[in-house]
């Protein structure tokens, strides 16, 4: 079934293509949600009516999201959570954890622009990916401690690989010399 793209879909096209698409897709999900128009001569001239109201509507959720991106510069986010010695969580934390926490500093963001494919189950550091726009991500720190504690930098890891290095160079015997006497 063709239709015409309303609105940027994900994975299928941007808004103005015309795409082949299963009939029940188009049914079911594309065409109640005003995503897509059956391809037709009269949804064509429908479409070029819409044209300029999209086109607004889209510079305005691009500086709407461009605030968002500007509120989310510089922002870490810490989460305290319990942990077995291991440094496995009991628990997790998800894209909902995420949101919450953003929108408790005022940063409201729709969760499901949140990259994560799993839950964060291990205490550490990441980087989470955050889509404010279709041309518009960013990455979001996020570290995951004990209570109590506070995270550790990513700049403290190689100075700490050195020291045990030296560490461990300093417990070494140091060779003999053989001497012919």
């Amino acid at each position: 079934m063709k239709v015409i793209l309303n609105d940027h879909v994900e994975h299928l096209g941007e808004r103005g293509q015309v795409v082949d698409v299963k009939p029940g897709y188009a049914r079911n999900f594309l065409l109640p949600k005003r995503l897509a128009y059956l391809d037709t001569e009269g949804n064509r001239r429908l479409f070029e009516q819409d044209q300029k109201t999209w086109e607004e509507m889209d510079l305005k959720r691009r500086s709407e999201a461009e605030q968002v991106a500007a509120a989310l510069e510089g922002v870490e986010l810490i989460f305290e959570r319990r942990a077995s010695e291991k440094d496995v969580l009991f628990g997790s934390v998800t894209a909902h954890d995420i949101v919450s926490e953003l929108a408790a500093r005022g940063i409201e963001i729709e969760k499901r622009r949140v990259v994560l494919d799993n839950p964060i189950k291990e205490l550490g550091s990441y980087e989470i990916a955050v889509n404010v726009h279709r041309e518009i991500s960013m990455t979001l720190p996020v570290h995951v401690v004990r209570p109590g504690e506070e995270p550790k930098a990513k700049a403290e890891a190689p100075e700490a690989v050195e020291v045990e290095a030296a560490v461990a160079s300093a417990a070494e015997p140091e060779p003999v010399q053989e001497t012919d006497a």
